[in-house]
């Protein structure tokens, strides 16, 4: 991005980048669907999202099969609860959460319409959760059990909120599965109290799952690609893509200490976080050839009789939120997937986060952290276009060894190292600066197309989002402009033609591209561009005024 060499090379290393990982999503080879053959009594797992038939159901140790019941026709089994961050939907049949809507995160900025996370039609998206096990009430063969609560709305007036289902079997096994919701949360507490007022012990293990249609948009383009899928972590791997081709493929069966699983949208997270202090089994499944299903399943406990127990775990639906998802468990900040340089990409996001804290805008803070990255970086920028410079004054003898040795390659490649020790120019010296700069480049690219904070994001003017396009394509059309000058600026020694051609339309390719890319993107990319005018001014005239041709 230095030169027009550098825009040629960053230019088509990203689109190409860009291009090959859209193609494998489009057209890379696909895993062919397992052939559906009958299971066993013994492998039966958690109820589909429409019905309550259990094929869907986790099997568990000393499991009882389940058998496929009935479907309810009972519509009036829905209890709704409303918090400052939540507005979810609870069905009383399983106790599953079949809708989350995020009322401080609007579809559309300015829009009074929340983004819905979970949801129970077109493109399902639920987290469901229950007991099975020789005494589970999601084993029973009368199939998911009905809970009962004390009221169908809850509105959170407090610091807490609490919402108790009860269960009771007919031997006086009694279960109560509390949701806690807290303020200015996103996290959802799941608790199971399991009074055993029968005759005999009870063994029973808790699941909890997240299911999705696999036919969903993937909410990305060739430019921007962004992943939609399951992911999950465990104590070896703290962060792995599980996508609805995997889980088509093969089912996932680890067992590890602590861990999660997560279905991940662009900026927005569904994750079960099981008891960290305990070892846990994740698994996934694909149901009825149309959902994908990732969850775990806890430690089998066993209840005496006369006694009770407790078990627990977490639910989080909300944004990509790295400090919150950290806290919950190890490797879920990660679901903010920076890719393979996040070591680069999280630092600059904490100091993207500080410089925010002081200008309060998002675009200013934008425009510093350009500068300052420009401003690190400026001794590679220097060195580069020295050695570029000393190149191009070095082209009328190169040309005279071409016109001296011809078509003898050998001859012609120990003349031009001669020639640059004599001279002491480094021939990659251009190069070295431009490849070193590329991660950090790319770094703060995913940082600004990943990160939350972005979304909605005001600047200024008519840039009231930094995470959609500019709606008036002033950015591109100044970037474009800024790349023309920095064009001219910077003259080359390439005579080909076609390659000349090429870089005489590349800030025009470029600017086509930056169209579709966030404002907070193109607004980087300006930024670096002014700031590069200024230190290539700088830099010639140092240059010169120590004799050395910069034209």
């Amino acid at each position: 991005m230095e030169s027009q060499r550098s825009f040629l090379l960053i230019g088509l290393a990203l689109v190409s980048f860009l291009l090959w990982q859209q193609w494998q999503e489009d057209y890379g080879p696909k895993p062919v669907a397992p052939v559906q053959s009958e299971q066993s009594a013994q492998d039966t797992d958690v109820p589909s999202a429409q019905t309550d038939q259990l094929d869907d159901m986790p099997s568990s140790d000393a499991d009882v099969p389940g058998a496929i019941a009935q479907p309810d026709i009972n519509n009036d089994r829905a209890l709704r609860v409303r918090t400052d961050a939540l507005d979810v939907i609870i069905d009383l049949r399983g106790g599953d959460i079949i809708s989350a809507d995020l009322p401080d995160f609007p579809v559309k900025q300015g829009s009074d319409e929340p983004y819905s996370l979970l949801r129970p039609e077109n493109g399902v998206h639920i987290a469901q959760s229950g007991l099975v096990g020789r005494n589970g009430p999601d084993s029973g063969r009368e199939g998911r059990p009905r809970y009962t609560a004390p009221q169908t709305d809850y509105v959170m007036e407090s610091q807490t909120l609490e919402v108790p289902l009860t269960w009771q079997s007919a031997d006086g096994v009694t279960i109560t599965k509390t949701f806690v919701f807290t303020q200015n949360s996103h996290t959802v507490d799941v608790n199971y109290t399991i009074s055993n007022q029968s005759d005999s012990d009870i063994r029973l293990q808790q699941f909890a799952q997240l299911k999705q249609t696999t036919v969903i948009p993937d909410g990305g383009n060739m430019f921007m690609p962004t992943y939609r899928g399951a992911a999950y972590g465990t104590e070896e791997d703290r962060y792995e893509k599980y996508d609805f081709g995997d889980i088509e493929d093969d089912k996932l069966n680890i067992t590890t200490p602590a861990g999660w699983v997560g279905m991940l949208e662009h900026y927005f997270v569904s994750a079960w976080i099981p008891p960290q202090d305990q070892t846990n089994a994740l698994y996934s499944k694909l149901s009825a050839n149309q959902y994908a299903i990732i969850g775990f399943k806890g430690q089998p406990v066993s209840v005496a009789a006369g006694e009770s127990a407790t078990i627990s775990a977490e639910l989080y639906m909300g944004p990509k939120d790295q400090e919150t998802l950290a806290e919950l468990a190890r490797g879920l900040d990660l679901t903010v997937d920076y890719g393979i340089l996040w070591w680069i990409s999280q630092p600059l996001f904490g100091l993207l986060k500080f410089l925010h804290s002081l200008v309060g805008n998002w675009g200013v803070a934008i425009i510093l952290i350009t500068v300052i990255v420009k401003g690190i970086m400026y001794p590679l920028t220097k060195k580069q276009y020295e050695s570029m410079a000393r190149l191009r004054n070095l082209a009328p003898k190169m040309q005279q060894l071409k016109d001296r040795f011809g078509d003898d390659r050998q001859k012609m490649s120990q003349a031009m190292m001669e020639l640059y020790k004599k001279e002491k120019v480094n021939p990659m010296g251009g190069c070295l600066p431009l490849i070193l700069q590329m991660p950090i480049f790319l770094a703060l690219y995913w940082v600004l197309l990943e990160s939350v904070e972005l979304r909605h994001a005001d600047f200024f003017l008519w840039i009231t989002d930094l995470s959609v396009k500019d709606p008036y394509f002033v950015l591109p059309i100044l970037t474009g402009a800024s790349m023309w000058l920095l064009q001219k600026l910077q003259p080359t020694t390439v005579t080909d033609p076609m390659q000349q051609k090429i870089m005489q339309y590349m800030p025009v390719a470029m600017s086509v591209f930056f169209l579709w890319f966030p404002a907070g993107l193109v607004l980087y990319w300006l930024v670096s561009n002014v700031i590069t005018l200024i230190q290539a001014k700088l830099i010639y005239a140092s240059m010169e005024k120590r004799g050395i041709k910069t034209k």
